[in-house]
């Protein structure tokens, strides 16, 4: 679960960095607005992957303590 989350937050967010790259790079200097859509579109999909991680891992957790079911005491 937590790799799948990871993967779905890297291909969801990291074309949207890109995009946001881009349009900020055709701003400033449109010559090197490839580089900028790099610049951050890659940060963006590490990011989003590494929170798409996490957040699956937490479901995971929750998801195990739920079938588990309520300690006996």
């Amino acid at each position: 679960m937590p790799l799948r989350f990871a993967v779905t937050g890297a291909v969801v967010i990291g074309p949207l960095g890109a995009v946001v790259g881009l349009t900020v790079g055709l701003r400033t200097y449109p010559p090197t607005a490839w580089a900028a859509m790099v610049e951050v579109g890659l940060p963006a999909a590490a990011l989003s992957g590494a929170v798409g991680a996490v957040a699956g891992a937490l479901a995971r957790g929750a998801d195990r303590a739920r079938r588990r079911g309520p300690s006996p005491e």
